[in-house]
């Protein structure tokens, strides 16, 4: 019996490959709003991060999803992204 492909992605905090269901998921919507996905299933650009403050961390101070996203992100998505992260 064939195994199931597993898809991997990368964090954008520390760069390490995992698993997709590991990660959390922010993501820019067609209409260009940024927010946090829980369920991986929006549509637009996303990125994602290790389910730690300290990659989210890296990825704010080294302005990541500004540059992957191609605009600037509000600090609100940080915040919501922080509440989501201890919540986990």
């Amino acid at each position: 019996m064939r195994q199931k492909k597993i898809p991997m992605r990368k964090c954008v905090g520390c760069n390490e490959s995992k698993p997709k269901k590991e990660f959390v998921r922010i993501v820019k919507s067609p209409e260009g709003g940024i927010s946090v996905d829980l369920t991986g299933k929006k549509s637009g650009r996303g990125a994602y991060i290790c389910p730690s403050p300290e990659c989210l961390n890296k990825a704010r101070k080294a302005r990541r999803l500004e540059r992957i996203f191609e605009v600037p992100v509000p600090e609100s998505v940080y915040e919501e992204a922080e509440r989501v992260l201890k919540e986990i």
